[in-house]
């Protein structure tokens, strides 16, 4: 995973009114801990930070006390309504160390014949990795499964140096059967009640 750098300036005025003329002046107010580091508050730059943070566990490197520090995203609170983002929390990382945190699970393939679904137990896969190697996500196959299959944790293969935060035996996906939508079937037998008027 590639590293994002964001020109993040120190945070000196504290309160709602500091945060609200900040996001007015287009940054992010974060605050970065971790390693035993007394707290670092911090302003982001709004449209940078929320194009790095669509891609998860985005790895960022921020200035702190004139060196770039490693840290990633833990917390983000956003707006209600617009989504925008309010404030983060960053965790400080150091390279070798290594993080638990959550990758998407995608999926590829053809389920068997019989229009059965795709269900996510989890939607994210818990792990353990190297802070500055993190997996972007995993792909997993459901080709041809049918319904009553389930593919569990230790099913999927991770990348080298990866190791799962969950038990194996977890459920991620299983593959459940169609169901008709009640309102075909009463259409159904609308349709059947006026054939017989």
């Amino acid at each position: 995973m590639s590293e994002i750098r964001l020109a993040a300036e120190p945070r000196t005025e504290f309160g709602k009114g500091a945060a609200r003329r900040a996001r007015r002046a287009g940054f992010v107010p974060g605050v970065v801990y971790g390693h035993g580091h007394t707290p670092v508050h911090l302003n982001l730059p709004s449209h940078d930070l929320m194009m790095a943070l669509k891609t998860p566990n985005a790895l960022l490197v921020v200035p702190i006390d004139g060196k770039d520090e490693f840290v990633l995203p833990k917390a983000v609170q956003r707006e209600a309504i617009k989504r925008s983002i309010e404030h983060v929390d960053l965790l400080l990382v150091k390279r070798g160390e290594k993080v638990a945190v959550e990758i998407p699970v995608h999926v590829e393939g053809e389920l068997a014949p019989g229009g059965n679904l795709v269900e996510h137990v989890l939607n994210a896969l818990p792990i353990e990795a190297e802070a500055l190697h993190l997996p972007e996500s995993v792909t997993v196959s459901v080709e041809g499964l049918e319904a009553g299959a389930a593919i569990t944790a230790g099913d999927i293969k991770l990348p080298v140096n990866v190791s799962l935060a969950v038990e194996a035996d977890a459920v991620v996906l299983q593959i459940i059967a169609a169901q008709a939508a009640p309102v075909e079937e009463e259409a159904e037998e609308a349709a059947e009640e006026t054939t017989e008027a």
